[in-house]
């Protein structure tokens, strides 16, 4: 199994925790210093004590390339041509962004020194691309568990029902089925009694 390294690990150096860590560590932090560093022996046999002088002097050199970019102007503007000037700026964030990476390295290699354990980071993997969290907070993977709330049913629109034309025929209260009849219409007594007169008159007339 691969032991792990941070982002930023120099590359040459082999991880923490391995046979040549130490050694590895050392050849790269003396390529770092300047030459002259070689000349004492402390820094030799001391890995740990040789990151403490390379972190110093990385700081130091970034410090310089920054106050170098932002004097630049001020110093050397006035004897150098208009393009040359930019062409020394650029150089300066350049190598600015180098030191800045180095100054990096150099700590995470004195920090595995003194006996640091890394171990693989949320964002690390992130950036990656191996994982991905689904949730960053205990409240956001709730939030994700719980159900949706119900959506109302969409209301019905009412329509109209028309008008029922009511039966000439009324059913009769209390008996549910049974139509209620008119009155039945009855021979007038005057139109009787005439019949009965014309009659008798017919009568008399024949005998």
């Amino acid at each position: 199994m691969t032991a792990y390294v941070p982002p930023g690990w120099p590359a040459g150096v082999h991880p923490p925790g391995t046979e040549d860590f130490e050694r590895t560590a050392q050849a790269w932090l003396l390529d770092v210093v300047p030459a002259d560093y070689r000349l004492h022996g402390v820094l030799r046999r001391y890995p740990l004590a040789l990151a403490a002088m390379a972190a110093q002097h990385t700081k130091a050199c970034v410090a310089g390339a920054r106050e170098g970019y932002r004097t630049a102007r001020t110093e050397v503007g006035g004897a150098l041509p208009p393009h040359a000037l930019e062409a020394l700026r650029a150089a300066y964030r350049a190598e600015g962004r180098r030191l800045v990476a180095t100054a990096q390295a150099v700590d995470l290699v004195a920090r595995a020194l003194r006996g640091e354990v890394f171990t693989p980071q949320l964002q690390d993997a992130a950036q990656r691309g191996t994982r991905r969290p689904a949730a960053s907070t205990a409240a956001e993977r709730q939030a994700a568990q719980r159900p949706l709330p119900e959506q109302p049913a969409p209301e019905q629109p009412v329509t109209q029902q028309p008008a029922t034309q009511q039966p000439a025929e009324q059913k009769a209260t209390g008996r549910p089925g049974k139509t209620r009849k008119g009155p039945a219409q009855r021979p007038a007594r005057n139109g009787g009694a005439g019949n009965r007169k014309a009659k008798r008159d017919q009568h008399a007339a024949a005998s």
